[in-house]
């Protein structure tokens, strides 16, 4: 057992090492974390790469739709301009609130299809000249921006992250993971704006030396038209949670596995999709084009998620749940395990894709010993790794350059505000979803 965990350590140290001394594809460095950790523990070789085969396969059947999906719908959205549609219909709906809120609510709403490291260059320029608009310092509108961006990207499907760790966790109601997930982002882009408008008071405006591109005179898509690829998969995989509640259902009613496969969340994706494409119909980029497009950002993913995939099936083969049953009871540390792991690997390796991954397909074994085997159980690990992997982007974070570069800020402004926040964001959101899980374990359950 000791050796078990030793080489499952040396695996973790692998992963960290791998992505941040030597640079490393992620994918090469999960694929041979898996390959040593299976040959170290003692699977048989001739084992060995049916269950590299088998994890990835698992895993790209699960969520491949939903990643490809997702990321051509983000590329309309980005090359359509209706994330800019979207943005003004914000402003403008919240034009009673402090400014930083109201960019962070643009954030929100945007980072759900949109990746954030893509969303904050789209929206870069158009904080640039609210701030200097309103005389608003940048720093603010750009600290609101990011957090505003980044809950949602580590909580909210169909981000690859929070859906790779669905997919690790065998978790089939991906609708609860949306509501919750959106509950908890949400509170964390109001608690980020809060920060940022402490900061728009705090800071003296500046005249920021920046060069505004030309504003480019094109018709922006309708806001119906904008939204309806965001939020009728939402819709449909709420009413798929109510399927096994509608009066025709103990008839198995013709229309039961209609509904259930327009209601699955792969087909939901899908529609979404369909209705994106409605907004290439004044632009100038081809259909083909976004889905050349969306395939070639969804490929990395895809791959990167199955390895990840492959990890978490090589670990559930090694004999840890009894060794920590009595370990995990006697220190209690429940959904702080996940958080622990996930803060780890995103603090010391930068991406947050990748320590989702990584942590889900380490806790997903011990889910039983915690007591989170159920659905909701699930969704509460998720939480926890997501709001894990926000803990703390800082100078290996691809995300905290773009931020920097794109928002004026030099690096030690960037760590004195981007990568606090960021700290910020997740402490609460450990505490939020501790506190969540009590309530919901005492009370509700």
């Amino acid at each position: 057992m000791t050796l078990s965990f030793l080489f499952l350590f040396a695996s973790i140290f692998w992963i960290i090492l791998g992505t941040t001394r030597f640079k490393l594809h992620p994918f090469l460095v999960l694929l041979s974390a898996s390959i040593f950790l299976g040959v170290g523990t003692g699977i048989p070789l001739d084992e060995l790469a049916g269950i590299l085969g088998k994890g990835m396969g698992k895993t790209m059947q699960s969520i491949g739709l939903l990643i490809l999906f997702g990321t051509v719908i983000g590329v309309v959205l980005e090359r359509s301009n209706a994330t800019q549609s979207i943005a003004n219909a914000l402003l403008q709906g919240l034009a009673k609130l402090p400014l930083p809120y109201a960019v962070s609510c643009i954030g929100y709403l945007v980072a759900i299809p949109v990746f954030c490291d893509s969303a904050f260059v789209i929206l870069s320029a158009l904080n640039k000249r609210l701030s200097q608009q309103t005389k608003t310092p940048l720093v603010a509108l750009t600290v609101a921006l990011s957090t505003g961006l980044f809950a949602p990207h580590v909580l909210v499907p169909p981000t690859p992250g929070p859906l790779a760790a669905a997919a690790n966790l065998e978790l089939e109601n991906l609708f609860l993971l949306i509501l919750f997930g959106g509950i908890l982002a949400l509170i964390l882009v109001l608690a980020g704006a809060a920060y940022a408008h402490y900061l728009s008071k705090k800071t003296p405006f500046t005249v920021e030396n920046i060069a505004l591109e030309e504003e480019t005179i094109t018709a922006l898509p309708s806001l119906g038209k904008a939204v309806a690829p965001i939020l009728v998969p939402i819709v449909l995989m709420a009413l798929g949670t109510a399927i096994p509640f509608l009066p025709f259902q103990q008839n198995e009613s013709a229309l039961l596995p209609f509904l259930r496969l327009l209601c699955s969340p792969s087909f939901a994706l899908g529609i979404g999709m369909l209705l994106a494409f409605r907004l290439l119909k004044n632009s100038s980029v081809s259909l083909n084009e976004v889905v050349e497009k969306g395939i070639q950002t969804a490929a990395p993913i895809l791959i990167i998620t199955a390895m990840g995939g492959t990890l978490g099936l090589i670990i559930q083969q090694l004999p840890l749940t009894a060794f920590l049953e009595n370990s995990l009871s006697q220190n209690s540390l429940g959904l702080l395990l996940p958080f622990l792991l996930a803060a780890g690997l995103k603090t010391a390796q930068g991406s947050s894709t990748v320590a989702i991954i990584t942590a889900s397909s380490i806790v997903f074994p011990l889910l039983g010993v915690l007591g989170l085997e159920t659905e909701m159980g699930k969704v509460w690990v998720i939480l926890a790794v997501g709001v894990g992997s926000m803990t703390v982007s800082h100078a290996n974070d691809s995300y905290f350059w773009i931020v920097s570069q794109m928002g004026g800020m030099d690096v030690k402004t960037a760590y004195r505000n981007h990568s606090f926040a960021t700290f910020l964001q997740g402490a609460l959101g450990i505490f939020l979803v501790l506190v969540g899980h009590w309530i919901y374990s005492t009370i509700l359950a």
